[in-house]
C-alpha cells in the first residue's frame, strides 16, 4: 500500500476484520484500500454450492490447501492472472487494428507470403554472409 495507516486505524481495522470473520459461516475475504485519502475496508463472503464441495474438500484433504479460504484465494489469484493476460491480449489486438488503420499491414495471400519468405531468406543469407566476413 505504501502509506502508514497509523496505529488507531490499523487496530480498528483489525477489530472490524475479526468481527466480520466471527459473524459469518462462509469464508470471508477482506481488502483494505486507500484511495483519494479515504480508507475503505472491503469484505465479501464466498458461498459454495453443495455440488462444488468436492472441488474444495479434495485438495484440502490431500493437503494442497489448508482451508477453503486458501482454495478460494488461489482461485481468485488465478482468475486475476487470467484477466491480466486477457487484457494484455486485447491491447495487442487494439495495437494491431491501429497499425492496420495507419496502413502498416500486409495483405495475407499466396503472393504476399511468398514475398515475405523471400525477404526472410535474403536477410538470413545477408546475416550469414556478414558473420562469415567478420570471422575472417
Amino acid at each position: 500500500m505504501g502509506r502508514s495507516l497509523g496505529g488507531r486505524v490499523a487496530i480498528a481495522t483489525r477489530r472490524r476484520a475479526a468481527a466480520l470473520r466471527e459473524n459469518v459461516g462462509a469464508p470471508t475475504f477482506l481488502r483494505l484500500t486507500l484511495a483519494c485519502g479515504a480508507l475503505t475496508l472491503w469484505a465479501w463472503k464466498c458461498f459454495s454450492r453443495p455440488t462444488k464441495k468436492p472441488l474444495f474438500n479434495g485438495p484440502i484433504e490431500s493437503g494442497r490447501f489448508r482451508s477453503k479460504e486458501d482454495a478460494v484465494r488461489e482461485a481468485l489469484r488465478q482468475w486475476e492472472e487470467r484477466e491480466r493476460k486477457r487484457a494484455e491480449f486485447l491491447a495487442t489486438i487494439d495495437d494491431a487494428k491501429a497499425s492496420l488503420a495507419r496502413g502498416e499491414g500486409r495483405p495475407l495471400n499466396e503472393q504476399s507470403m511468398s514475398e515475405l519468405a523471400e525477404e526472410v531468406k535474403n536477410r538470413g543469407h545477408a546475416r550469414l554472409g556478414a558473420e562469415k566476413q567478420s570471422q575472417r
